[in-house]
């Protein structure tokens, strides 16, 4: 469905891929708060679109320490939602969030194809 971009003699990433080509109807989310995707979800199936038509995420943490600690424990609910599918990500720590309780956000762009 969408061209996974992995140059020649690069290492392979684990949890993510370094780029990713897709044509068709773009579906940009608002970020989310929560370790839960479903809200994601929730939003590409407005458009008809599904987890594995993401083609980018961008998570906003505020505590990286935190978030590298929680990665095992984070796996089986990405894939819970997600799949096997992991488009390029990237994290970011921030000082706060909107919602003042959150620990994370999480922004995502889909393509849906033609």
């Amino acid at each position: 469905m969408h061209e996974i971009l992995q140059p020649e003699g690069w290492a392979r990433p684990v949890g993510y891929s370094n780029g990713m080509a897709a044509r068709g109807r773009i579906i940009v989310t608002g970020g989310q708060i929560g370790w839960n995707l479903a809200n994601i979800a929730a939003i590409l199936k407005e458009a008809g679109a599904r987890p594995e038509h993401i083609i980018s995420m961008t998570w906003y943490l505020t505590d990286l320490a935190e978030y590298r600690a929680a990665l095992q424990r984070m796996g089986p609910v990405y894939r819970a939602v997600m799949g096997r599918h992991f488009p390029p990500m990237a994290v970011v720590e921030v000082t706060g969030l909107v919602e003042a309780r959150a620990k994370v956000e999480i922004q995502a762009t889909a393509v849906l194809p033609d």
